[in-house]
């Protein structure tokens, strides 16, 4: 057993080597595949062999779907915020401040300022142990098993010269080109984009399911270690040695001892770190010196041995020349700027987002207005502002289109909402194309056929809705320009391979408004036919967990539509699938019919998603809160104090897992 344990060592210390060179060190010396097969090879010994589980080993990297809600953890040390400058004169105020303070030699180091989450990491005998997120600097969220699925941080660390025990922090990111990824995912979706890559970090960090966390691919960088044993009195050395035991430290730390120095740091990482990977907005300056760090000590706020300098927003003027309307597959219109083409964080600007009516009204805009451009989050590009000085007074001002660009029909707007939409979802041209698009994406129906193909076919008038693609032959897609007729035959491959996407997919794909993945999970589990579905009225539907009077008004309107009904009964003529299959109805049950539960805390035995479907396929209802009509409350451990009072005040029973297995057995 010892040599099954050893080997099982050995395979963890590899592969945590592996991973370190891919991901801090970015010189892999496998390859990917001989990687999974070692990790594979780990995975079934650790499988074989639970006594000697360990969550830092490698195969954990992935992430457990058990939700895990967050707790609130006290900073042994605070994590204060730092003061800004947002000047060359204002660093040199700093530096005479800290000249004046010590009247001795120092050192300053210069980092490059991150744009992500803020992160405390605590290492015990060399593994992580807890990671907590800066919070209000007092307390912050216990994000440890997210923390864990992020390849640069380390799970252990390397070499044996480290404190028994320590803190490093920096910061969790999201890399541009993810953030570019997911943000092109979510627009095909037609949901809200992210504004930048900070904020799709943040929310990425403060998942509850750590596999989706894995799946983001979030980075890290490291900045400053606290502790009672550290290497050095030096904060850089200190650094130098933390990447020595695996951590990511930037390269871009550097010491000066002048001024001079400084200012040449600051001024070539405002133009170099447009060709970073990361975000920045800024460089931290810290003194060296961490005895000469507690002799300057701190202001109410601010430590006085740091200073961040933030870069300024890179701004340009340019002339709006006209305003044009998107009509996307839920007929949502969105305006867009068509400008003068200006030179903007080193790419070309022709266009920009102005959102909706309520954004051209705040701006006031008049075609040939004199804007000011710049990028959110270094990516978006968005009007901030006008120069009115420069209006001339024929300008003509923005008016919101009140007709569909498209198909000429009155636009409509529902009440509290600021997006207008063109109702003719019959035969509005891009509507049309957007639904088939959406209908062949990989998470509904998988069919290899993107935006361009969908032009084509549509264009040649060989498909006018979902439906015609199973109609398609591939002799008349070859006979198309540009169309080989290998291609063709794998288009209509995919066509027929797609009768076996399972029902909530085929739901998802039908892209009814509002109804997204999630939604079409639960409605497939509470519908489990689709004519049950459109037999469902508005106070069935909200009956479903989590599905409100929004989402109930469009499913009920979706199928109210004549065309809409159709198109369903036309797509069950070539098989598609429109019922749960038998394996998870004859799942179903109506042992908790009528019931309405509440989940509270963290459990061992299944996650609280799991749990969640099995009251809705047991015909009990997920509620959110507790209330009078509560029935039970499904506990597990650290379940919120005020909860566990407001039930017991109701006489509401409490149950725990086990319990609850057993009332569903």
């Amino acid at each position: 057993m010892d040599q099954i344990k050893q080997q099982i060592e050995a395979l963890r210390e590899e592969l945590n080597r592996h991973n370190y060179n891919y991901y801090v060190l970015s010189t892999p010396t496998i390859s990917d595949f001989e990687f999974d097969e070692k990790l594979k090879k780990l995975s079934d010994l650790e499988i074989q062999y639970p006594e000697y589980f360990d969550v830092n080993s490698p195969t954990q990297r992935v992430g457990s779907d058990i939700n895990k809600s967050f707790k609130q953890v006290l900073h042994k040390y605070p994590m204060l915020s730092l003061g800004n400058t947002y000047t060359e004169s204002e660093v040199t105020d700093f530096y005479n401040r800290v000249q004046k303070g010590l009247n001795d030699d120092f050192e300053i180091v210069c980092e490059l300022k991150y744009d992500g989450t803020s992160i405390s990491l605590t290492y015990i005998d060399g593994k992580l142990t807890q990671a907590v997120t800066r919070g209000d600097g007092v307390q912050g969220d216990d994000v440890t098993a997210n923390v864990r699925t992020i390849r640069s941080v380390p799970l252990r660390l390397q070499g044996n010269d480290y404190p028994d025990e320590f803190e490093i922090r920096g910061e969790i990111l999201m890399p541009w080109s993810v953030f570019d990824k997911l943000n092109k995912e979510r627009a095909e979706q037609e949901e809200i984009l992210f504004a930048n890559p900070r904020n799709a970090g943040s929310g990425t960090l403060k998942q509850q399911d750590p596999k989706i966390v894995a799946s983001r691919k979030l980075d890290s960088y490291l900045y400053y270690m606290l502790g009672e044993n550290l290497p050095s009195d030096g904060h850089y050395e200190n650094l130098m040695k933390a990447k020595e035991w695996g951590f990511k430290i930037s390269d871009a730390t550097k010491k000066c001892k002048t001024l001079d120095e400084i200012f040449e740091y600051i001024k070539y990482w405002d133009i170099e770190r447009k060709n970073l990977p990361v975000a920045t907005d800024g460089i931290v300056l810290k003194v060296n010196s961490l005895t000469q760090q507690r002799n300057l000590g701190y202001t109410s706020k601010f430590p006085r041995w740091a200073i961040a300098f933030k870069f300024q927003a890179e701004k340009a003027v340019t002339t709006l020349e006209s305003v044009t309307y998107q009509v996307g597959r839920t007929g949502a219109v969105t305006p867009v700027a068509n400008l003068t083409p200006v030179k903007l964080s080193g790419t070309t600007v022709k266009r920009a987002s102005l959102y909706n009516e309520d954004y051209i009204n705040q701006l006031d805009l008049h075609i040939n207005d004199q804007v000011y451009v710049e990028k959110g989050g270094e990516i978006i590009p968005k009007i901030t502002g006008v120069d009115i000085s420069k209006r001339g007074i024929f300008d003509e001002k923005v008016e919101f289109t009140k007709e569909c660009p498209e198909c000429g029909t009155s636009l409509v707007k529902d009440e509290g909402e600021a997006i207008y939409y063109c109702p003719n979802d019959l035969s509005c041209p891009p509507q049309l194309k957007g639904r088939i698009e959406h209908f062949c994406t990989r998470k509904a129906m998988n069919i290899s056929c993107g935006p361009e193909t969908v032009e084509h076919l549509y264009n040649a008038r060989l498909i006018s809705n979902v439906s015609d693609l199973y109609t398609l032959k591939w002799q008349d897609v070859s006979r198309l320009e540009r169309w080989a007729e290998k291609s063709a035959k794998n288009l209509i491959d995919s066509i027929h391979a797609s009768v076996s996407v399972p029902y909530p997919r085929v739901l998802f794909a039908l892209g009814i408004r509002y109804v997204g993945e999630t939604v079409a999970k639960k409605l497939a589990l509470a519908f489990p036919s689709i004519d049950m579905l459109m037999a469902a009225g508005v106070e069935d539907l909200v009956q479903v967990d989590e599905i409100g009077e929004r989402i109930a008004q469009s499913i009920v309107k979706y199928f109210g539509e004549s065309a809409n009904v159709e198109l369903v009964n036309r797509l069950k003529g070539f098989g598609i699938q429109f019922e749960l299959s038998e394996d998870i109805i004859s799942q179903r049950t109506d042992k908790l019919q009528g019931l309405s539960i509440v989940i509270s805390g963290t459990f061992e035995k299944h996650s609280r998603d799991e749990y969640k479907v099995m009251i809705e396929q047991n015909g009990g209802k997920n509620s959110g809160s507790i209330s009078a009509k509560t029935s039970y409350v499904l506990a597990g451990d650290n379940m919120g104090p005020a909860k566990l009072e407001k039930a017991q005040n109701l006489g509401i029973t409490i149950l725990n897992e086990d319990e609850f297995l057993e009332m569903i057995k």
